[in-house]
Order: C-alpha cells, then sequence, then structure tokens
C-alpha cells in the first residue's frame, strides 16, 4: 500500500506546483497584454574634438560644453520599463588626443531629493548616481563601466559575457557639485584606462544610466529591455572620434609594508600555551604595461595579501571542500578572461599545500606535526590581456608559489622538515573570440606544473554560445578534457555540456544536458564537487517587468533535475524546483520557494568510501524571504526555511534576521543573526576494516550517525566614511557549530542503515571514542583606507581570530561564548603605503615645467 500513497502523493504535488505556475503564467499575461509596448529606435551621439581640455571639477562652465551635442531624452528602465523621464538628464562628450570627457547635468526636484550617502570606493550605498557605458571595440559584448554618486563617490566595472564584474579598478579623474536643483557630474576617463583598436575612426557602443534613489526609479539613454536577452547588445553609438592613438601605458604601484603578527603555540614537553611574535618589513611592486593598443601587461612582484579580509571559516561535516570567496585584489581585477567557462578558481593559488597531509602512523612513526601551514606564498603573478580589432581576446595568466614546509618533531626534541608544497607553476591561456549576435567562441588552457615527484596536471575547454539574429533563441555549451600526469600513468577524464532554448521575452526556457566522468577532475585550478554524473535539467521562467496589481515587477520558474552515475549508470537524484519573488509598490520585495525530492535517491559521497553508498531518504522544503526598502534609515531583512524527512524524525530549520541601520550619510552598521537547526540529522562517522586495525585491501564498514546539528551565527559591520576618500569599516563575526552524536549504524550495502555497538564492540578498538564537536571562529577585521592621491592609498589592518574545536558540546550560548574568548588567539597588525607612479602624468608634468 506504501507505493500507491507514495505515488499518489507525488502527482497531487506535481499537480499543485504545475496549477499554481499555469495559473501564475496566466494571470500575468492578461496583465502584461494591457501594458503598452515600446520599440525605441537605437540612439547615436556624436562627440567633439577640443584642443584645450577642461578643467575636471563638476562645473560645466567652460564654453566648448555648450558646443557638444547633447544626449537627453532617458529612457525608464526600472521599476517600470519604457516610460521617459519626467526630471531631464543632459549628457555631452568632448574628446582630445589624451582622454575622453564627459559633462552630465542632472535636474531635479530639490537638493533634498538627491540621496547622497558616502561610501568607499565601488560602493554605491543609498545614493543617486550616474554612470557612462563604453563599448570599444563595439562587439556588443565587452564594455566598460564609469560611475560617481553625488557624494563623489567613484565606482567602475568590466562587462562581458561574464555579467558584470566591479572589482576591475581603473585610474580616472572625476567631481561632482550641487546646483541650485541639480547636480553636476564632470569626467575625464584617460585613454590608457581603456582598449580600443588603432582604426582612424572609431565606433564604439555607448550608453549612459541615472539612479534616482528617492524613486528608486533608473533610467538608461538608449532604452534597455530587461526581458530582451543582454546588455552591451542594447547599448547606442558613440561616433566622431578619430585618429587618436593609444598612449604609452606605464603605471607602477610600488608598496611597503609593516607586519606584526601574534599567534599562540604548544611549548616543548607541556600542553602550556605560548605566544610568537612575528615583525617584518616588505616591499613589493605592482606593474602594468600596454604592449601594444590592446594589450597589457599586469605584474605582481612579491604581493602583500595581509589585509584581505578573513574568510569566514565554518564546520564542515559534508564531503566537499569549503569553497571560499576570492578577497585578493590582483586575482579579482580584470580576470573576466580567465573565468569563462568556470574552470578557474583562484583560491588554489596560494591555497593549502597539496601534499599537506602527514602520515604520522607508518611514515613518519614516532614523530608529531607541530606545525603545518595551512596556506601556500606567492611569489609572483602576470597577467597579459587584451582584445584585438576582429575581436579575439586573447589572455595568458601566470603564477609561482613557492616551496612549502611542515615541521615534525619526535619524543627526544629532535625535528625534522617535511616538504608539502614543492615550486608549482600555475598558468591559464585562453582565447575568445566574440561574434554576431552576441555569440562567442572560447578555448581555455589551465596547466600545473610541480617540481619533483609530485604530479602535473592540465585542462582543456571549449565554450561557445550561439544565438539567433534576433538574440531570442541561443544554444550553449562547454566540454573539458583533465589530466593528471603520474609518474608511472596519466589519469584521463572529461566533461561536457550542452544547453538549449529561449532566452529573450518575459517566457523562457532551457533544457541542459550534462555528462562528467569519473576520472574527470579539474581541482588543481578549478572546483568540482560531485563528479561521475550525468544530469538533465529543464527550467522554464515567467517574468514580468511591468507593474500590476500591488508589485512592480516578479519573476518565477520551476524546473526539474534528473541525475545519474556516469559509471556505473546508476540513478542517483531526483529535484523538483520552483521559485517565486516580486518587488511591491512600497519597494519591499519577498520570494517564496520550494523543493521536492519525492522518491529515494542514491548518495554516493557521503560515505567517503568507494562502492556504498545511502539511500537518501523522501524529502520537500519550503522557504521564505522579505526584504524592507533599503532607501530607509532603518531596514530589515528575514529569511526562513524549513525541509522535512521521511526518515526519523528529522527536519531542518534555518532562519536569518538582518537589520541595517543608517544613521547618516557617513555612519552606517549592518547586523545578521542566523540560525541553522539539523535535527536527527544522519551522516559519516567512521569507516574501518572490522577485522584489522588498518587494511585497505578488505572491505570496509562504513558507520554513519544519528545527531543534532545546531549552528548560530552573529556578524556586526559598520563603516564611518571621512569623505570620498577615507573611510573605517569594522567587521566582527563569531561562528558556533556543534555536532551531538546520539547513535550509530552500519551502512549496509543496500544503502541502509542497521543500528550498530559502535563506538563499543569491535575488541574495543574504539573504546571511549567521541565524535561530538563543539566549534567555534570568532574574527576581527577593522580596516582604515586613505586614498590620499589618485590610485594610491595608506591602509592599516588590524585582525583578531580565534579557532577553537573541542568535543565538549556547551548547550547555553553566553557560556560557549566566553570560553571562546578565554582560548589562545591570534592578532596581527598591518600598515601598507601603496603609490601609483604614471608615466604619462609624469612627462606631461615635466612638459609643462
Amino acid at each position: 500500500m506504501k507505493k500507491p500513497l507514495l505515488l499518489m502523493r507525488i502527482t497531487q504535488q506535481l499537480f499543485v506546483l504545475f496549477l499554481c505556475f499555469a495559473s501564475c503564467i496566466s494571470f500575468t499575461a492578461t496583465a502584461q497584454e494591457q501594458k503598452k509596448e515600446y520599440n525605441y529606435p537605437q540612439k547615436q551621439l556624436n562627440t567633439l574634438r577640443i584642443t584645450e581640455p577642461p578643467k575636471i571639477d563638476g562645473t560645466l562652465d567652460e564654453a566648448i560644453w555648450q558646443s557638444a551635442e547633447i544626449a537627453t531624452d532617458f529612457i525608464q528602465n526600472r521599476p517600470t520599463p519604457g516610460p521617459m523621464e519626467r526630471h531631464k538628464t543632459e549628457v555631452r562628450i568632448l574628446y582630445d588626443d589624451e582622454a575622453i570627457y564627459v559633462g552630465a547635468i542632472m535636474h531635479d526636484v530639490s537638493q533634498d531629493s538627491i540621496f547622497k550617502e558616502l561610501g568607499r570606493r565601488d560602493n554605491l550605498g543609498n545614493s543617486d548616481w550616474f554612470g557612462i557605458f563604453l563599448d570599444t571595440y563595439h562587439d556588443q559584448i565587452n564594455g566598460f563601466g564609469f560611475f560617481v554618486t553625488p557624494a563623489g563617490v567613484q565606482l567602475d566595472a568590466r562587462y562581458s559575457s561574464n555579467g558584470e564584474d566591479f572589482s576591475w579598478n581603473a585610474v580616472w579623474e572625476s567631481n561632482v557639485k550641487l546646483d541650485g536643483t541639480n547636480w553636476v557630474a564632470e569626467f575625464k576617463i584617460p585613454y590608457s584606462a581603456i582598449r580600443f583598436s588603432s582604426k582612424p575612426e572609431q565606433l564604439w557602443g555607448l550608453n549612459f544610466m541615472r539612479n534616482r534613489q528617492s524613486t528608486r526609479k533608473g533610467f538608461f539613454w538608449n532604452y534597455v529591455d530587461p526581458a530582451k536577452n543582454g546588455f552591451v547588445n542594447q547599448w547606442g553609438k558613440l561616433t566622431g572620434i578619430k585618429n587618436v592613438e593609444a598612449p604609452l601605458r606605464l603605471s607602477l604601484s610600488p608598496y611597503i609594508s609593516a607586519f606584526t603578527n601574534s599567534y599562540p603555540y604548544t611549548k616543548n614537553d607541556s600542553e602550556e600555551i605560548g605566544y610568537k611574535q612575528d615583525f617584518n618589513v616588505s616591499g613589493g611592486l605592482d606593474l602594468k604595461y600596454g604592449i601594444n593598443d590592446a594589450f597589457t601587461l599586469d605584474m605582481t612582484l612579491i604581493p602583500d595579501f595581509s589585509q584581505v579580509q578573513s574568510d569566514n571559516q565554518v564546520l564542515n561535516l559534508s564531503p566537499f571542500e569549503i569553497q571560499f570567496n576570492e578577497n585578493r585584489p590582483f586575482f579579482m581585477e580584470g580576470t573576466e578572461l580567465f573565468n569563462k567557462g568556470g574552470f578557474f578558481y583562484s583560491r588554489r593559488i596560494g591555497g593549502r599545500p597539496v601534499n599537506s597531509f602527514i602520515d604520522t602512523k607508518v611514515k613518519y612513526a614516532g614523530y608529531r606535526v607541530i606545525e603545518n601551514p595551512s596556506e601556500t606564498k606567492m611569489i609572483n603573478g602576470t597577467k597579459i590581456s587584451g582584445r584585438t580589432e576582429s575581436g579575439l581576446g586573447v589572455g595568458v595568466f601566470n603564477a609561482v608559489v613557492g616551496r612549502q614546509y611542515a615541521t615534525l618533531e619526535n619524543e627526544e626534541g629532535n625535528r625534522l622538515e617535511v616538504e608539502t608544497q614543492p615550486l608549482t607553476n600555475y598558468n591559464i591561456t585562453v582565447l575568445d573570440q566574440s561574434l554576431k549576435n552576441n555569440s562567442f567562441v572560447t578555448l581555455v588552457n589551465t596547466n600545473v606544473m610541480r617540481q619533483g615527484s609530485t604530479y602535473d596536471a592540465n585542462l582543456t575547454g571549449l565554450v561557445f554560445r550561439f544565438a539567433n539574429k534576433a538574440n531570442k533563441y541561443a544554444i550553449n555549451g562547454k566540454a573539458a578534457l583533465s589530466q593528471r600526469y603520474f609518474s608511472d600513468n596519466t589519469d584521463l577524464g572529461y566533461m561536457y555540456n550542452l544547453r538549449v532554448g529561449k532566452v529573450s521575452g518575459n517566457f523562457t526556457y532551457n533544457y541542459s544536458h550534462t555528462v562528467e566522468s569519473d576520472t574527470y577532475n579539474p581541482n588543481d585550478l578549478g572546483i568540482l564537487f560531485t563528479p561521475n554524473s550525468i544530469e538533465e535539467n529543464l527550467h522554464l521562467q515567467y517574468n514580468i517587468y511591468k507593474p500590476f496589481w500591488k508589485l512592480l515587477n516578479m519573476y518565477s520558474n520551476i524546473g526539474a533535475v534528473y541525475e545519474r552515475r556516469y559509471e556505473p549508470s546508476t540513478f542517483q537524484n531526483f529535484v523538483i524546483y520552483t521559485n517565486l519573488q516580486g518587488q511591491f509598490k512600497n519597494f519591499w520585495n519577498a520570494g517564496i520557494w520550494a523543493n521536492l525530492e519525492p522518491v529515494k535517491t542514491n548518495d554516493f559521497f557521503e560515505p567517503r568510501v568507494a562502492g556504498h553508498f545511502y539511500e537518501f531518504p523522501v524529502n520537500n522544503s519550503i522557504g521564505t524571504w522579505v526584504s524592507t526598502d533599503y532607501r530607509k534609515k532603518f531596514a530589515l531583512d528575514v529569511n526562513t526555511s524549513y525541509r522535512a524527512f521521511d526518515e526519523n524524525k528529522r527536519h531542518n530549520i534555518n532562519y536569518s534576521i538582518s537589520p541595517r541601520y543608517r544613521v547618516n550619510n557617513q555612519l552606517s552598521f549592518n547586523y545578521n543573526f542566523s540560525r541553522n537547526l539539523k535535527y536527527d540529522d544522519i551522516g559519516y562517522a567512521n569507516s574501518f576494516d572490522p577485522d584489522l586495525a588498518n587494511d585497505d585491501d578488505k572491505e570496509r564498514k562504513v558507520i554513519f550517525g544519528l545527531r543534532e546539528v545546531l549552528t548560530t551565527s552573529n556578524t556586526l559591520s559598520g563603516s564611518y566614511i571621512f569623505n570620498n576618500k577615507m573611510s573605517v569599516t569594522l567587521r566582527v563575526r563569531h561562528y558556533w557549530s556543534s555536532a551531538e552524536y546520539k547513535r550509530f549504524y552500519n551502512l549496509t550495502p543496500e544503502g541502509q542503515l542497521e543500528p550498530d555497538v559502535y563506538p563499543q564492540g569491535y575488541n574495543d578498538r574504539f573504546a571511549g571514542r567521541n565524535h561530538n564537536i563543539n566549534y567555534n571562529a570568532f574574527n576581527v577585521d577593522m580596516v582604515y583606507s586613505w586614498w590620499f592621491a589618485p590610485g594610491s592609498e595608506i591602509s592599516i589592518v588590524w585582525k583578531n581570530a580565534i579557532l577553537e574545536s573541542g568535543q565538549q558540546i556547551e548547550t547555553r550560548y553566553f557560556d560557549n561564548f566566553s570560553r571562546t574568548m578565554s582560548t589562545p588567539q591570534t592578532n596581527s597588525l598591518s600598515v601598507k603605503i601603496l603609490y601609483f607612479i604614471d608615466y604619462l602624468t609624469i612627462r606631461n608634468k615635466l612638459r609643462k615645467s
């Protein structure tokens, strides 16, 4: 009787999901039909050559500005696409042999309606802003963006088929002024900040955008239809730039830094904790050199990453590694070419040593590890990138990481150094050809070469997108071959993905097919969590971009994923998912989502032993979230979800609350509190040979544990912005997670769980074994930053870090927090001075003198 009841329940769930989605499409389609459609022609602006550059002071009082052609009549993109702006925006462009100049006047109602919160560079905050977009090769895929707020905060970004990248930074000038009820922005964008072809007459893609924060409305000069796929392909044209040459692009950014660090260590012959002090003064250099009009060399020598934000460390009970965000500037800026296809995970460079596991049971018996660094040190890095007149993008990335050693010690006090990371060279080469109709073909190669006997690795990948002329339908795909070269053999693996569908319009859909072989492994320079799989994915989406009912817009989708193992070909997973979200007319946002796993699936990863799988139970999850209007001084984000399993009383509860308060335009605070509660959670605990102490040739017994995993996270961040060049930020994070094991099970060959006597029995091999974990991570990051000159910065960073893990479960938060704060901690203070030296600036000053 169970199977018919299960089938009926699945059918009911599918019917309810389909009915909701179909009703949503029917209702919203009717609403859309009642709205006016807009078809605006592509705009064009002709610029004016000048002989005397204007002063970048935020006042357009030079007579030459009045002679320039005006770009106006901006068109609303959000929240209601299509209508013309009521408060005019007027933009003019000039150029000479050195730069292009942009002057913009944003008319408004009053100064009170112009929002101007101060922020750090590349942080918009609660502010109006104006920006210019340039597609200098007019390939309709790649572009630059330069933005400024009424408070004078600068932002810049790169645009590509990967999307928007605000981590890219250029050196350019801007100034703003409030003028009655208007605000004025003036830009100088030197040719050294952008790339363009050597043609005698340039044709660039062009667009402008204005954001009026008081009404949350965004306007483009050339209409950008949110229902149309792509962004750069919806820009207008800039004409009139003639006989300009790319300048010699040469800049140096030398730095000097002082770093002091206090960290705990275990003293010899005791468990007493002592502290070591490190202090060093170092220097390095970042270099940018324009090889020709299209290609640029970026190099960093002896980079200093001591000032990047601390990672969000977590308790990891899963079989997969934790993927951390990239915070190092060298790996964030101008890497859009190298990230195509998703084959590059930059945290591999300077990450954990490849041979960090030290075998102290057999190979180094009698020794204990007293120091084993978790990171490697990068010696230098080089990037060469650019794009030819024919639209061919070329990128070469290289980084060298030095040797790393672990220190071992025996009972007699003799020490031994073991190499955990050989001298290693990381290399990426990319060829990216832009095509018509927002299409491209990309070839990617990643290579890792290690000195000595440690294996080398190589991956070659192909990525492509072909769209029809109307950019309504597209086919995307990628394929890759991975190779690992050992001394006695070579491991080969492959993957491919193909996705076809409708990409523009209110209703879009796609179907994708993905294969990853059992030997495919890109993890030496990439990241992959679940190899050895074949996946089918059907995705349907319906969006409304115009106001209806009480909503300004709405986004909805439904889809299903079916997975099998590549080898052997067995069923793995089946998921149905749906999502509905929208923005209300009071600028609150809300959403609801659901995932259904209506049949038992097979988890081949959790057992951690080849040939074993765990029969994952039927489960359903639902979640919802609400976000209030960020224009207000006080705003709030709330998120909650619930997941129920057909196994014991297993269920998960997640919720978070994130209030933010803006005291004024300079001081603001954000706080996030989250709880993740997993009751009757099931997961891997141990595996062993039941007969012998350690024999890899024997069939191993896999033990799972029933546990309660409770996680609490508190993060407080605040910032005080003195002006648009100086700021202080503070971030404090405490993460606490505990896993308390209640009982244990044996995993059968059929994937079932049977009660087991573990850790008792087994001839007392595991007597006293305790799998409970109480894990704490506490971090403080305080940063003072002063951009004292263009591209030049003084920064002072203080960090405090505590990582504490034990087997005694604390039940009270403040008792746990008090114990954590009394454990050994690491403190560091660093001061860094970086100065930007531009060859052209120095040359021009010398000429004037």
